[in-house]
């Protein structure tokens, strides 16, 4: 075997190899209904969802626990602790969250947004029943034991990424998301409209 040989082989087993080594997931989607959204920490732990048996449920828990901060935060806090299981959140996590959502006042539609049919146009009314689109990638598994979902709404370009981190009794918990960054404006409020 020459020099060639030996270099394309050892470039075919590193290639394998890394193949091997990511669980690969699909461009599957989920859509993940809510009959009703929850506004007590005792309803939200008893939609189905809450079982949070794949990360589609548990990306899709967190956008009807942001829902809830305009009513009421301690209560979404207290949803978003339990969705995060045995790492809750910090008192920095609390006060990042508190500022993005003051941020260009989106706090009074931060979760609707991620529903299907809240868009701008319509002030980010979403139509029920309360759908939520998950979506995986071929990437979505590539560290073990993690799964990254994206979230698609009405108000950015691109979607939002959840990461979800399954424990040893099977759950998958919230790990990390950017759903708080920005998005365009209700038209009633943005002047440029």
């Amino acid at each position: 075997m020459g020099l060639f040989d030996k270099l394309k082989k050892q470039a075919t087993d590193t290639v394998s190899q890394v193949a091997k080594n990511i669980t690969t997931g699909s461009n599957k989607s989920v859509s993940v209904v809510f009959a009703s959204m929850p506004e007590t920490l005792a309803e939200f732990q008893a939609l189905p969802q809450a079982a949070m048996q794949t990360p589609f449920d548990t990306a899709a828990m967190l956008v009807a626990a942001l829902c809830v901060y305009p009513l009421d935060k301690d209560i979404s806090v207290a949803m978003i602790n339990y969705l995060k299981g045995p790492a809750p959140l910090s008192a920095y996590d609390i006060s990042f969250m508190k500022d993005r959502m003051a941020q260009n006042n989106k706090v009074g539609f931060i979760g609707a947004y991620y529903f299907n049919g809240a868009t701008p146009q319509n002030e980010y009314a979403p139509t029920a029943p309360y759908t939520v689109v998950v979506s995986e990638n071929p990437y979505s598994y590539q560290e073990t034991g993690y799964a990254v979902m994206w979230i698609k709404s009405g108000g950015a370009d691109n979607p939002r990424q959840v990461k979800m981190r399954q424990a040893k009794d099977g759950k998958w918990y919230l790990w990390e998301h950017m759903l708080l960054g920005d998005i365009r404006m209700p038209e009633s409020t943005n002047p440029w409209a």
